[in-house]
């Protein structure tokens, strides 16, 4: 991570991380939280926190801990607020950018660490953390209305827009239903 974001930076150089694991406790504040919230579409952040275990490891830094965060999303439908809380395990492998090896070349298997690229003197654990958690948001959050006003714009559930939607919909009016 050569350059981040000063929303929520918790820098540590590597010289201060040995091979034995280094704890670290990290809580954005509520400026830091209003900003990522802007930065990530979000309605709100009320808490984002975490514990991570930084240690060096062949190629880089190897940081896993625990993600916990309180926000509220904009519904896709109707932009109301949706709350979610997320309470998420990461492993995460910082690799020196100059390695020569391009991000796309590598391929991960399921158990691996998530690849993050970092200029080879400190790492930033806080916008790993923001990113993380970005990761583990809900791409298309729903209020409980929005069914509701999805319907009231014509938009058609999955089971009536499927390959036998039209189908359910002959069978309706064959069957006298409403």
């Amino acid at each position: 991570m050569t350059t981040s974001p000063a929303e929520f930076s918790r820098i540590y150089r590597v010289d201060s991380i040995g091979e034995r694991p280094r704890t670290v406790d990290l809580e954005a504040d509520a400026a830091e939280r209003v900003a990522l919230a802007t930065r990530f579409g979000l309605q709100s952040i009320a808490l984002l926190k975490g514990t991570a275990a930084l240690s060096r490891v062949a190629g880089g830094i190897a940081a896993s801990g625990r993600l916990e965060a309180q926000v509220e999303q904009f519904c896709v439908a109707t932009g109301e607020p949706v709350p979610a809380t997320i309470s998420e395990s990461f492993s995460l492998k910082f690799v020196a950018a100059e390695t020569g090896v391009p991000a796309d070349e590598i391929e991960l298997e399921e158990d691996d660490l998530d690849i993050v690229d970092f200029d080879g003197q400190a790492v930033d654990m806080g916008e790993a953390l923001a990113q993380t958690m970005a990761l583990a948001l809900d791409p298309f959050p729903r209020s409980p209305n929005a069914e509701t006003t999805l319907r009231q714009a014509g938009v058609l559930s999955e089971e009536e827009a499927g390959a036998f939607g039209p189908l359910a919909a002959l069978k309706k009016k064959m069957t006298g239903g409403a």
